[in-house]
């Protein structure tokens, strides 16, 4: 169990304007943020870190959304972090998300559902040095 996780603010917050609010939630919920910055992922980019859908029908429209615009990526530290942050952002269809969950509040569908979170510790490390070059290691 690891002490910290990965997120991306997605294109649609972005665009809606809720990455200030988002943010400011992880920090509420205890969230330490280790490392963040904003930046666009190019086709090829987004196609690379969404590599493990690419036989899944919806890889192409997964990587057209996420490179559509503006994202904020983020390394956030907390006590059983993978975990908590997956209970913050809810499930990933809003109409299934809990009350008061980040999804349940500015996700619009399924297919663009405001926030990534990592699902596993191994994933986070991987997710993570993907965009942080000297976290490898976190």
């Amino acid at each position: 169990m690891s002490n910290r996780t990965f997120t991306m603010i997605k294109p649609d917050a972005m665009r809606n304007g809720h990455a200030g609010a988002i943010i400011d939630r992880f920090i509420k919920e205890g969230f330490r943020i280790v490392a963040l910055k904003q930046t666009k992922l190019s086709v090829e980019k987004a196609g690379e870190f969404y590599a493990v859908h690419k036989e899944r029908p919806f890889y192409g429209e997964l990587v057209d959304f996420m490179s559509s615009g503006v994202i904020i990526t983020a390394i956030l530290e907390k006590e059983n972090a993978v975990a908590a942050f997956r209970e913050l952002i809810g499930a990933t269809n809003p109409a299934q998300a809990a009350e008061g969950t980040i999804r349940k509040l500015y996700a619009t569908s399924v297919g663009e559902n405001a926030v990534h979170g990592s699902d596993s510790d191994e994933n986070a490390k991987i997710e993570g040095a993907f965009f942080f070059s000297g976290l490898e290691q976190f």
